[in-house]
C-alpha cells in the first residue's frame, strides 16, 4: 500500500483579480514525475460586467495541458483551428507537441453576468520522441466523461481504464487521469501504481490515506507502492493521476518544456518566426 511521504501545501500566486493556488512546483517539490505544474484557480465568484479570465493567446511546446472546469465556462481557441465553450464538469486536453498558440478565457456570457469559477490546469511532459509531435485538441464536456461509481466514491474519468470503462481520452503516453467526488464514508482504491509516478491533489474537503490527512489545497506525495486507498468522513473531491516515469531532462523555461538549453532557445526562435500560428480570440 501507498502511504503518504509528505504533505506539501499550494501556495498563493493571484493573477490580477484570479484567486490562483499553486501546489507544484513548491519550495519542496519540482515536479511529480511526469507531472509537472498545477494551478488552481478559484474557487471565486465574479461578478457582472468582470474582466474574465486573463489568458490570451500564448505559445506552448513539448508537454500537455489538461484543464478542469469544475465551475463556470472555458473558451479556447487556438492556432491548429480548435475553437470549443467547456462548461462546467468538462475538461480540455491540449497536446502543445511542436508547437500551439492558444487562448484560454471567458466566454462573452460569463463576463457579463458572472458566477462561480473554479479551473484546475495540470502540465503533463512528453518524453523527447513525443516533444515535436503534431498539436492536438480534445474538449469533452460533463455528459461525454465516464464515471464509475462504488462506495460512495465517483471517479470521472479522463484519461485510462477503470471498472470496464475507458477516459474520454486516449493519452499518448498511456497517462491515467480523474477527478474523483467521495461521499463522507466512502472509499475508493487504485491499484496496478507500482513504478508509476502518482499525482494525488485535495481540491475540496479532507481526505485520508492510511491514516493521514490531505486537507484541500494540498498535494499528497506518496511513497512507492502498487496500491493506495482514499478515505474521507465529510464529501471531498481530488484529483487523481498516475503516469509511466520519463527518465530525460527536464528543461522547462516559461511556456515551454523541453530536454535540453538549446530546444528552449529553438522554441523561443520559433515562436518568434511565427511558425507556431496565431490563436483568434472568438466571443462566444
Amino acid at each position: 500500500m501507498r502511504t503518504v511521504k509528505r504533505v506539501h501545501p499550494a501556495f498563493r500566486d493571484d493573477i490580477g483579480d484570479l484567486v490562483t493556488r499553486r501546489p507544484v512546483p513548491g519550495p519542496a517539490i519540482g515536479h511529480v514525475g511526469t507531472f509537472l505544474f498545477l494551478n488552481h484557480h478559484g474557487p471565486q465568484t465574479y461578478p457582472a460586467n468582470n474582466r474574465g479570465l486573463p489568458f490570451g493567446p500564448h505559445p506552448h511546446r513539448g508537454f500537455e495541458t489538461v484543464t478542469f472546469i469544475l465551475a463556470g465556462e472555458l473558451a479556447h481557441t487556438d492556432s491548429a483551428g480548435h475553437a470549443s465553450v467547456i462548461r462546467a464538469g468538462g475538461i480540455q486536453w491540449m497536446t502543445a507537441g511542436s508547437g500551439i498558440v492558444h487562448a484560454e478565457v471567458s466566454p462573452a456570457g460569463f463576463k457579463r453576468d458572472g458566477g462561480p469559477m473554479e479551473i484546475l490546469q495540470l502540465w503533463v511532459n512528453l518524453p523527447a520522441r513525443l516533444k515535436m509531435t503534431a498539436p492536438r485538441y480534445i474538449g469533452a464536456q460533463a455528459g461525454a466523461i465516464p464515471s464509475v461509481t462504488a462506495d460512495g466514491a465517483t471517479v470521472h474519468l479522463v484519461s485510462g481504464e477503470l471498472g470496464g470503462a475507458k477516459g474520454v481520452v486516449d493519452s499518448l503516453t498511456g497517462v491515467f487521469l480523474s477527478w474523483v467526488e467521495i461521499a463522507a464514508g466512502g472509499s475508493v482504491t487504485f491499484s496496478g501504481l507500482e513504478g508509476r509516478d502518482v499525482f494525488l491533489y485535495a481540491v475540496r474537503g479532507v481526505f485520508h490515506v492510511e491514516g493521514t490527512a490531505v486537507a484541500h489545497f494540498h498535494l499528497a506525495e506518496l511513497a512507492p507502492g502498487d496500491t493506495v486507498t482514499i478515505t474521507a468522513d465529510a464529501p471531498a473531491l481530488f484529483l487523481f493521476g498516475h503516469a509511466a516515469p520519463i527518465d530525460e531532462p527536464i528543461v522547462a523555461h516559461g511556456p515551454f518544456v523541453m530536454n535540453s538549453e538549446a530546444e528552449i532557445r529553438q522554441a523561443y526562435q520559433d515562436y518568434q518566426a511565427g511558425k507556431f500560428g496565431v490563436a483568434e480570440i472568438v466571443e462566444a
